[in-house]
């Protein structure tokens, strides 16, 4: 049995301003398509004969992901993490987990936000190493370097183990320029690609002999771990792990290890530079993502926009990513900087490191169409049969207005139905709740008034998303 454990974690900084803190990078759609985490789920179901895999994720993407996935026949099952804790923890706790499902059970652990081309080829490489997995290695997927990348951390490769396996002789960090030049020219160097196969027993046997602590601690959250449904929600003690990489935890220490040269078009989509040459270019080198561009005059360059038109004259070697609420423009050779800009916003409070303009809820969306001192005004969209949380804020009065759908809000003492063209006021400081009641989404137009604005003046009282403090 092949148990895919689809790792989504990571803010994707670099992929600022279409990746947030809040809707990061493994929503994102790379040329117009699928979410790198659907391709993930559905290359997991396929190569696994539809095995539902374990997605380990944060507990803020809990809702996000079941939306995101929702058109998948086979559901996955999630772990929820507080907070992240990096991919040892993750790994042992999903380790804990699977044997459980089946003693013998492999893991093929992927994270959520690659990009994989040749499908075939990759399943391919994925049954050599579930073999070598039942053989009772630790097997690592490695990538033929195309190029002397700096970004990528490297896998020395020895002797053969099988005749699609090597030896894994070191492991080497993100190089310089001139050794990553030096070991694309050696030739026995596959870049680390952060995806593995073992069976779950084996990598626990890792565990307790090079970070017994580690195992000791994650087994202590396990068993305090109760399955809710699909979810599994770790307890608070999952933060006091340590937040330590599975290669410095165990993989550099291990001597079971086999690595596959893979050849199957990978790509992290780390930046903005792996976005645009994963895209098919012009001939001029220019790439976009299905969007409405004009571009004249204009080489190697990269344009990313959603509803609006964009032109660009006279650009070389450029990104250009237009959102609805924040442009960037660089020197494509610079895109690993764009972290600086994320960096710099977190440290003035700017929302904009976190959110986008159109905010997911486990209820629905909103929408700020305007904010400014004093107001805010937001569209708000409510699945059928969905609810907001009941509550109150304390700084803010707020007006609503139906514009399609049917509402049943409670206000204070009194419960109305509104339908479309009808509005009610909520003063600061009464409780109040929205419900979908129709069969359709329900939108409406709310107007904020208040001396502060901030999302974080809530505070719920009953919460059918268990959001209550």
């Amino acid at each position: 049995m092949l148990i895919p454990i689809i790792l989504s974690g990571g803010a994707g900084t670099r992929l600022w301003p279409v990746s947030r803190e809040a809707h990061p990078k493994p929503f994102m759609r790379i040329g117009g398509g699928k979410s790198l985490l659907t391709q993930t789920h559905e290359r997991a179901l396929e190569v696994s004969g539809n095995t539902p895999p374990l997605i380990v994720t944060n507990r803020d993407y809990y809702f996000l992901s079941k939306d995101e996935l929702a058109d998948q026949q086979v559901k996955p099952q999630y772990m929820l993490e507080p907070s992240g804790r990096n991919t040892a923890p993750a790994i042992a706790l999903a380790a804990l987990w699977a044997v459980q499902q089946k003693p013998d059970a492999c893991m093929l652990v992927m994270p959520a936000d690659h990009l994989i081309k040749d499908t075939p080829s990759f399943y391919t490489s994925v049954r050599h190493a579930e073999n070598l997995a039942k053989d009772g290695f630790l097997v690592l997927f490695g990538v033929k370097p195309t190029g002397p990348e700096t970004g990528f951390g490297y896998i020395e490769m020895g002797n053969k183990v099988s005749e699609h396996a090597q030896v894994v002789q070191r492991f080497v960090e993100k190089p310089d320029a001139v050794n990553a030049a030096r070991m694309l020219a050696e030739g026995n160097f596959v870049w680390n690609s952060g995806m593995f196969c073992f069976k779950a027993s084996t990598i626990l046997e890792a565990f307790a002999t090079y970070n017994p602590a580690l195992l000791e601690s994650a087994r202590e959250v396990w068993n305090s771990t109760k399955p809710d449904g699909d979810k599994m929600e770790l307890p608070a003690g999952f933060t006091a792990l340590e937040n330590i990489s599975i290669d410095y935890a165990v993989m550099e220490k291990a001597k079971n290890l086999a690595v596959i040269p893979g050849d199957f078009d990978w790509s992290d989509i780390g930046a903005w530079k792996a976005v645009a040459e994963a895209i098919p270019a012009d001939a001029q080198g220019n790439t976009n993502n299905d969007c409405q561009t004009i571009v004249i005059d204009s080489r190697n360059t990269h344009i990313q926009t959603t509803d609006r038109l964009v032109a660009v004259i006279g650009l070389d070697n450029l990104l250009v990513i237009d959102t609805p609420d924040a442009l960037l423009v660089a020197d494509k050779s610079r895109s690993q900087e764009v972290k600086e800009v994320v960096n710099r916003l977190k440290a003035s409070g700017h929302e904009a490191h976190k959110n986008h303009r159109t905010v997911a809820r486990p209820w629905g969306t909103y929408t700020v169409l305007q904010d400014a001192p004093g107001f805010k005004i937001k569209r708000i969209a409510v699945k059928p049969g969905a609810s907001l949380s009941l509550q109150m804020h304390h700084h803010r009065s707020e007006h609503w207005v139906v514009v399609s759908g049917k509402a049943e809000v409670i206000n204070g003492e009194q419960t109305v139905t509104l339908e479309a063209n009808q509005s009610t006021y909520i003063p600061a400081g009464n409780k109040h709740r929205l419900t979908n009641v129709g069969d359709t989404e329900l939108a409406l137009i709310e107007v904020q008034c208040g001396s502060y604005l901030g999302e974080d003046d809530i505070v719920r009282f009953e919460d059918i998303y268990g959001r209550v403090q």
